[in-house]
Parts: C-alpha cells; structure tokens; sequence
C-alpha cells in the first residue's frame, strides 16, 4: 500500500496521500464527491417506451462545447434514466433553481420503473419543441437533448448530447445574458448537502497583449473588488 491512511481516518493530522485502490469505491465516492463541489444539477427527465415518465437528479454534470452546444451527464451504473435515454436516444434537462430544491431532492429518490417522479413530486409536465420527453414546467429554463455518445467510464455511464432546443424564461434574463443571481440555481455538495450561489462577484479576464506582457510575475494579477 502507497497510501498514507488505510481508511478514511476521523481526524486528518498529516496531509493525505492516497492511491485510490486502497480504499473501497464508497469511501472514493465520498472523497471525491466531497472535493469536485459545487456541481452543477442536470434534473433528467425521460420517458420510457411504455409512455412512463421518469424524472431524476444527476450531479455529474456539465457544458462541453458550445458550437454547437453539447452537455453531458454520467449515469453511475444503469438506472431507470439511463434505460430510457438509450431507448429513446434524447432526453431534457430541466435546471434547478433554489425555489425547486425540495421536489429534486425528492425525485432521487428510488422509485421502481413503473412509476412517475413527476406525479410523486407534485410537478406538471411541459411539453418539449424538439424531444418527446416531457419538462418540468416549474423550472425556469430547459435544455431539449439529442444523445451523440455513450461511453462506459468505470462505474460511469457517460451521455454525450447535443442540445437542440433551450427555453429560458424572462425572469432570468438580463442584459442579454443570464442573469446569475436570477436564476439562483441550486449547487451539489456531498452527502446531503446543497448551496447555493452566495456571493457572486466579477473578474476580469486578462489579456497577454493589452495586461501582461511587459510587467513583472504577479503584478498584473486581477484581484477581487
């Protein structure tokens, strides 16, 4: 063994040092669901090819390009989700903002196939522009998604799609653009821990030509107002 801790110890007294095969794959799950934070919520919602709906929180989430705009999801193993996005090969992604934590909260919870999130949690459906799967009309924005790819990642199931429709409401635009503090949307944690935004501050990005070149390391280092 290379590591530094057999088990994850109660109270870390020296820096750990880790090989990941030294600790079972819950303990890994813990450690590196509770360091890769906060994760964006991608809120899936599918339905089966009996016509069921499905609607389930995943928070191994993120944009990977935007022309033209693609997202992906990982499926840890293969769950009613999984199922019916490789059934129907498209799927939405309904974005969570604060005032709809507890119904997400709620739909992870594990219920059989034969029946529907969306009933259990109190939440109506929508009807999609581009995709049969329906969305969730209290979320204030979607993404209508075409799968591209699947690829097995360890215990992942990794969905590669290409976003073929978005609606956003008003009360989230400003400017021409999102507006952060508006959309307020809901953070991943560990365990059972949620955030949300909090502060929300501006940083400028810098340019090599127009800040950097020709000062000193550090200097030009934009700083926080």
């Amino acid at each position: 063994m290379t590591s530094s801790h057999a088990t994850p110890p109660t109270d870390l007294d020296a820096p750990l040092e880790l090989d990941p095969g030294d600790w079972d794959s819950r303990q890994i799950y813990f450690l590196m669901t509770g360091l890769v934070i906060p994760r964006p919520i991608a809120w899936v919602s599918t339905r089966s090819p009996d016509g069921v709906r499905n609607l389930a929180p995943h928070s191994y989430f993120q944009a990977v390009s935007n022309d033209p705009p693609h997202i992906v999801f990982a499926s840890t193993g293969v769950k009613d989700t999984l199922r019916n996005v490789r059934a129907a090969g498209e799927f939405v992604v309904n974005l969570v903002s604060a005032d709809l934590v507890e119904e997400m909260n709620y739909t992870a919870t594990d219920f059989p196939p034969e029946e529907d999130e969306f009933t259990w949690a109190g939440l109506t459906e929508a009807p999609a522009v581009r995709v049969d799967a329906p969305r969730v009309a209290e979320a204030h924005a979607h993404l209508e998604c075409e799968v591209r790819h699947e690829l097995a990642v360890g215990n992942g199931n990794l969905v590669v799609a290409e976003v073929v429709h978005v609606h956003v409401e008003p009360s989230l635009w400003r400017d021409g653009r999102i507006d952060p503090e508006a959309y307020d949307p809901v953070c991943r944690l560990a365990g059972t821990s949620y955030a949300t935004l909090g502060e929300v501050f501006k940083l400028p990005r810098p340019g090599w030509k127009r800040d950097v070149e020709g000062t000193a390391p550090g200097e030009a280092i934009p700083r926080r107002a």
